[in-house]
């Protein structure tokens, strides 16, 4: 006796296949619409969540939103740092004139203000 590669369970409209000696259901995740990059950011979050809050992982991961919460976490994190960037900049004179008369100051100066809004920006939305 064969049985059929197919069959539809017309109480439920579950579609299965055969494999093997058992069906299994066909069950296919719905398209994620939310095209945007997670980034660096969402990146941070994803693994503070996994490893510090898994219930609201899981809680978005079951809810199909981990994508979305993620991207918008990046780009307010990207924002974040972008701004207290440049209120940092224009606080300490950190100017393109410096850059052009002495670039190892810019550097250094830019690699400090950089640190710091980044730590900062870890604080308030990353790891939170």
């Amino acid at each position: 006796m064969s049985l059929p590669k197919h069959i539809t369970n017309e109480q439920t409209g579950i579609s299965y296949t055969l494999h093997g000696d058992y069906y299994l259901p066909d069950l296919v995740l719905p398209e994620d619409e939310d095209k945007r990059p997670i980034g660096k950011w969402g990146s941070l979050h994803k693994s503070y969540l996994q490893q510090h809050k898994r219930v609201f992982y899981n809680t978005l991961v079951s809810n199909l939103t981990l994508h979305t919460h993620l991207a918008d976490i990046d780009e307010q994190a990207r924002d974040m740092f972008d701004t207290l960037t440049e209120q940092m900049m224009k606080r300490e004179g950190v100017t393109e004139e410096l850059k052009e008369q002495n670039q190892i100051e810019w550097i250094c100066r830019m690699g400090n203000i950089q640190e710091r809004a980044t730590e900062i920006v870890c604080i308030e939305l990353i790891y939170v």
